[in-house]
């Protein structure tokens, strides 16, 4: 088999990869708190005939370049990008969008942590402040089912306003965590990451303190998926996957012609 056969196969199915990584950024360009993914490549491993620096047929001079031929490439990893996404304004007092770093921490049915940027919150049956797929935020709060309006500042403090009284009366305080890599986190889908050992333990603080970011009522972080850039990328990897076909048609066309040539 020609070798280049194997290498454009290992380019078609890095382009498919990579187009997978960018139809999956498409279609959550609308998602809240979405975080755009990145494949990672790298070159496989070289066949060596000979080392560059060692002697040639001159045996008073060395090869200054040597003969490595390459291998083709393979998907080493893929990163989630965790720039900020624009913020988009709803009004609603239950949506919170974190302005900086920082992940809003809620339990999962299976008792563990999940983390999330997305700040679509909600009041469950029994009052506590849930995620959009009713996870309660950690530490939990709850609000009084005779609450006329709810605030959140800044820096997480939850207060309320009660039918029948104009004081505010402050009910609980959200909590952020951080990450040394947050592109180390595990995406569990539903807008929710897991901690890893990639990761790194997660610090907590209020939001404003420890260099996290602060909050802001009203508002939502959209997705930080740039169409544009996507529809590049996309181009760019039809391209890389039409040209690593042709080499292949070009090393079977090859492989025909030295074949008939034999006989």
């Amino acid at each position: 088999m020609n070798p280049a056969m194997w290498i454009s196969k290992t380019g078609v199915q890095a382009q498919d990869a990579k187009l997978q990584a960018i139809a999956n950024n498409i279609a959550n360009v609308n998602t809240v708190g979405f975080k755009r993914d990145r494949v990672v490549m790298e070159d496989m491993f070289y066949q060596v005939d000979r080392q560059p620096g060692t002697q040639g047929n001159n045996a008073a001079a060395s090869s200054p370049v040597g003969v490595q031929l390459g291998n083709g490439t393979r998907l080493v990893g893929t990163q989630k990008v965790f720039t900020t996404g624009n913020l988009q304004t709803t009004s609603q007092s239950l949506d919170v969008a974190i302005l900086g770093k920082g992940f809003f921490r809620v339990l999962q049915p299976s008792g563990e942590i999940g983390y999330t940027r997305a700040g679509q919150l909600q009041v469950n049956a029994e009052g506590l402040l849930v995620n959009a797929q009713g996870r309660p935020l950690q530490p939990e709060i709850t609000i009084p089912a005779d609450a006329t309006s709810v605030t959140i500042g800044d820096t997480g403090t939850v207060s309320i306003t009660q039918s029948g009284s104009s004081t505010a009366r402050e009910v609980g305080q959200i909590t952020l965590s951080n990450f040394v890599n947050p592109a180390g986190l595990l995406a569990l889908g539903e807008n929710l990451y897991q901690e890893t050992t990639a990761s790194g333990a997660p610090t907590e603080a209020n939001p404003g303190e420890e260099g996290l970011g602060k909050l802001k009522q009203g508002a939502l972080e959209g997705s930080n998926v740039q169409v544009v850039e996507e529809m590049v990328d996309m181009i760019a990897a039809q391209r890389t996957y039409e040209m690593n076909t042709k080499v292949l048609s070009a090393a079977d066309n090859m492989m025909q012609y030295l074949s008939q040539a034999t006989r």
